[in-house]
């Protein structure tokens, strides 16, 4: 996986709130985050979960797929196809540790499967 970029996420959320019209405070509370949170990730101080990228992603009207490319959660994908981290990263039902432990296992099977056929 891709490392985060912090301060650039906070910059692309920033940049999406203000295309949207909205001040901080109305995305925060879209969100169900705090004022302050939120600030601090906009500004680069804060790291936020999948969960928090998604709620944000959902008051902001954009794809959740694109935040967590933007925070290098995910690699931008090619076009076409359905994109199984981002899925599973959406997913509410598993905790973040397990969504972590879910995507280790599926990039070990890719890998092999990889490596069988070159």
């Amino acid at each position: 996986m891709a490392s985060l970029n912090v301060s650039s996420l906070g910059d692309y959320i920033r940049e999406q709130r203000r295309n949207a019209q909205y001040s901080l405070r109305q995305l925060a509370e879209a969100a169900g985050v705090s004022n302050p949170y939120l600030s601090q990730i906009e500004r680069g101080l804060r790291k936020p979960s999948a969960e928090i990228l998604q709620q944000i992603a959902k008051a902001l009207r954009i794809s959740a797929e694109t935040l967590y490319v933007q925070a290098g959660i995910l690699e931008e994908r090619p076009a076409g196809g359905v994109d199984l981290r981002a899925a599973i990263f959406a997913d509410t039902a598993i905790s973040e540790q397990q969504k972590h432990a879910l995507l280790a296992v599926y990039e070990a099977f890719v890998t092999e499967n990889q490596a069988a056929a070159g």
